[in-house]
């Protein structure tokens, strides 16, 4: 059924919408607002959205509980990529050179399309404040302005260029830690502290002492001046 939808874009091609696994549901007049957006666009649309139907959901337009994100991104019809900014999405869209329209909400997403921004392969807008123009504005510019494809293709490009490919390098390293029985070397030094030198236990105790100390020096100080102040009064007192 999905790949008939694609098939059925033509020379159009296809958007892929994703806003993570975190965000499920949108308000009625967000959720209609984006799907307004979508409408107006030649293109037809993937949409992982899991909330109410929109009423103005365009027939470009299909809603999926769940979608095979990175083999869409991976289609030769696919033209651009709306997302979060997470950090997989982000690097799928890099891998398979798409440009993308970045609605960043929390957490390390706004950084990631900042990035992307200053690459040139992508355009950003502001969940809140968006309108539907907005939206479609930024669409057509990823899909229409060919520097931001050129962009996202140069990125792309950088990325496969490695001097061995992730796949042969996973098996080397599987087969490397076999070879060496765990590779215990390689163990990080953390997995033989014992608990309370892993929690730092012993260096908030030693903290804790100096600053005792420290506060009981200068109780004492200020005692021995006190005293010493008193008895000076007593004297001149008796004089």
């Amino acid at each position: 059924e999905m790949e008939e939808f694609v098939q059925s874009s033509g020379e159009d091609g296809v958007v892929v919408f994703s806003l993570g696994s975190m965000v499920k549901n949108l308000t009625d007049e967000k959720a209609n607002l984006i799907a307004s957006a979508l409408a107006q666009i030649p293109q037809k649309v993937l949409w992982r959205y899991k909330g109410k139907i929109p009423t103005s959901l365009g027939s470009n337009t299909r809603l999926f509980d769940w979608i095979p994100q990175n083999d869409l991104l991976g289609h030769p019809k696919t033209k651009a990529f709306i997302t979060h900014g997470g950090t997989n999405g982000i690097y799928e869209a890099i891998y398979h050179g798409i440009p993308m329209v970045g609605v960043p909400m929390f957490a390390d997403q706004p950084d990631n399309i900042a990035h992307m921004k200053a690459k040139g392969a992508a355009v950003e807008v502001n969940m809140n404040t968006m309108t539907s123009a907005d939206l479609l504005r930024a669409l057509r510019t990823v899909i229409n302005d060919p520097s931001y494809k050129e962009n996202a293709m140069r990125l792309s490009r950088i990325h496969h260029d490695q001097p061995v490919k992730p796949l042969d390098r996973a098996v080397f390293w599987i087969e490397f830690v076999m070879r060496h029985k765990g590779a215990k070397h390689l163990r990080v030094a953390a997995h033989d502290l014992t608990w309370f030198q892993y929690h730092s236990l012993d260096v908030i105790g030693f903290l804790l002492a100096c600053a005792s100390a420290a506060i009981l020096l200068v109780a004492k100080c200020c005692f021995f001046s006190f005293r010493k102040i008193c008895k000076t009064g007593k004297k001149k007192k008796r004089e």
